[in-house]
């Protein structure tokens, strides 16, 4: 069906509405008083209803043009954000960028960045993809990701430091070990092991990776670390978990180990842009965000 009106039928209704006055909207948009009325007639001559009326050197809108206006208004919106959407991939600024993010990562850290990006970036998207592992090398070599925050650096990315996170030993209040002064590594290998799995898309079993102590007689293996919290919770085992998850949600249920010679460990994150110089506008004032942060705060933990 052909359409009866135009936007710039509705942008002229708009900026009388705003102005107060036909001479006001003219000015704003430029155009003369004359060509305004003329819009506004053909206007109402084409929906069959009144929309202005002058109350003194006002120009009002009656209730049918309120009406009207107030889903006009909606349209008028999307028509200009489609106009910045247009514009920002003219420039070459993304629609959409992926962010992969090591699962020993403090997502607090993202997510305040990210807060920040959005509130000038409004025609940008976010992907952020939990990785481990493998999966976090994956992402970076065969460029899945715009940015990726990683543990070690990968072989021929270049990489800034980012931040660095604890990894200790707990178990839940209730398990035996709990109370143990010092707990042994002998001790341990009799228990079950919460472990996190590698979540690279690998074939072979043995390009799998693992890291840190892996000789208890039971393992149980999860997809995430808040599985692991929650089945360290429950008493099925004990595992090393990232020191901020434990702090802001296990300190009444979970027990830090005293392992001997083993009590914690840090590992080190660190920032890279997988494609290069291929990375688009939008991207690279994401990790720009991120390094700021890190130059800023103190992100031991």
């Amino acid at each position: 069906m052909r359409l009866k009106t135009t936007l710039d039928q509705w942008q002229t209704l708009y900026e009388i509405d705003r102005a107060g006055s036909i001479q006001s909207a003219a000015i704003q948009l430029n155009k003369s008083h004359t060509t305004l009325i003329y819009a506004v007639r053909k206007l109402e001559e084409q929906l069959g209803v009144t929309l202005v009326r002058v109350e003194g050197r006002r120009a009002v809108l009656s209730e049918d043009g309120k009406a009207l206006l107030r889903r006009a208004s909606s349209m008028l919106e999307q028509a200009r954000e489609l106009e910045l959407i247009s514009e920002q991939l003219s420039k070459g600024i993304e629609s959409e960028i992926t962010v992969a993010v090591d699962h020993l990562c403090n997502p607090t850290w993202v997510y305040q960045i990210m807060a920040q990006f959005l509130e000038s970036n409004s025609t940008t998207s976010i992907q952020l993809i939990e990785t481990s592992l493998s999966k976090t090398t994956e992402m970076v070599t065969r460029e899945l990701a715009d940015v990726a925050i990683i543990n070690l650096p990968v072989t021929n990315f270049p990489a800034e430091a980012f931040g660095v996170t604890s990894l200790i030993p707990v178990v839940a209040k209730s398990h035996p070990l709990a109370t143990v002064d010092i707990v042994s590594l002998n001790q341990l290998s009799t228990l079950p092991q919460i472990v996190v799995r590698d979540l690279g898309s690998v074939e072979k079993q043995s390009d799998k990776k693992d890291v840190g102590w892996l000789k208890s007689s039971q393992r149980v293996t999860v997809d995430n670390f808040d599985h692991a919290f929650r089945a360290v919770e429950q008493g099925v085992g004990y595992c090393r978990l990232p020191k901020h998850i434990v702090e802001s949600r296990g300190q009444e249920t979970l027990t830090i180990l005293n392992i001997e010679h083993s009590r914690s460990y840090q590992v080190p994150l660190h920032l890279t842009l997988p494609k290069g110089v291929k990375t688009g506008s939008a991207a690279k004032e994401f990790y720009s965000l991120l390094l700021s942060l890190a130059a800023t705060r103190d992100f031991t933990f």
